[in-house]
């Protein structure tokens, strides 16, 4: 069997939803919450569920404390957000892989529904989160304003996907949410224009969607006109004018957010801030695992 986290701060709205989505799947549900201040906490204890919270830090970090400090069942985990849900056809997918002992982890691709649409096209489906591992194989760094995963070990990918309902809240906290991110991405970007570079062969030649999603991400950071070129990229070369008006919405929202992060790069050059983000993407403790692979994230 698998367990399955759930992570977790002001979901009200999507809570529920989620517990229902698994509860009749897996025999342990974990809610990892970072201290609610709304009712996130009291709905989850209405379900046989074990709570547990954490004060946030980041993605990364929260989720490595997570996966070293929260005892499970069983050996094979998986993570839920509040505001995706799981299916019985990805559970069982889930369920066959980890018994299949032929991969540590395995990635799951996401559908965005926004809007009340799948966003099909322009979120570049099929996109790919690490969602299923063996504990203990797979640990959590920070990169921008989310997480990547760090791992060694075989990966692979599932064919099931999960629903991602990223406007459930509604857009003012998509639109609060996407400010805050904007912060850590800008941080990210500055120091990956400082330190890093454009992977060509993963680029060009990568062997996953992973790996050429995440090449492209790197060389998207040193295009002029970002904003204007991932809006015209994601409506017309991905096929975003084929998603109705959620897709325009989409696209158009993702523009800006690209805009407000440069906007805060040159905000942090003004400070004279150097290389203000340091390589989280290490082990929790090197010594006992010195031969990793890292697994990067748009």
């Amino acid at each position: 069997m698998i367990s399955i986290y759930i992570l977790t701060y002001n979901e009200q709205v999507d809570i529920a939803e989620c517990i229902e989505s698994v509860i009749n799947l897996s025999d342990e549900v974990i809610v990892v919450d970072s201290y609610s201040s709304d009712r996130t906490v009291e709905i989850a204890s209405h379900y046989p569920v074990k709570v547990v919270q954490h004060e946030f830090e980041s993605h990364g970090k929260q989720r490595t404390w997570m996966l070293k400090n929260i005892p499970t069942k069983n050996k094979w985990v998986y993570i839920l957000e509040a505001d995706e849900r799981m299916t019985p056809e990805l559970f069982d997918e889930c369920v066959a892989a980890s018994q299949s002992n032929e991969a540590i982890g395995y990635y799951v691709a996401e559908r965005v529904i926004f809007m009340g649409r799948w966003i099909r096209r322009s979120t570049q489906y099929p996109r790919y989160q690490m969602r299923l591992f063996k504990k203990g194989e797979v640990w959590f760094g920070d990169y921008g304003h989310t997480e990547r995963e760090i791992y060694s070990g075989a990966i692979d990918f599932l064919k099931e996907t999960y629903p991602h309902y990223t406007s459930g809240k509604g857009l003012s906290r998509w639109i609060d949410k996407h400010n805050r991110y904007s912060t850590d991405e800008a941080k990210e970007t500055l120091y990956q224009l400082q330190q890093g570079g454009v992977n060509w062969k993963k680029l060009l030649f990568g062997s996953t969607e992973v790996e050429r999603r995440r090449a492209l991400k790197d060389l998207s950071l040193r295009i002029p006109l970002r904003p204007v070129v991932r809006w015209f990229y994601m409506y017309f070369i991905l096929g975003g004018i084929l998603d109705g008006k959620a897709g325009f919405a989409w696209c158009t929202l993702q523009a800006f957010y690209e805009y407000l992060i440069l906007l805060k790069v040159d905000e942090l050059r003004e400070t004279n801030l150097e290389s203000p983000y340091p390589n989280s993407l290490k082990y929790p403790d090197p010594e006992e695992s010195p031969n990793t692979s890292e697994s990067l994230s748009l």
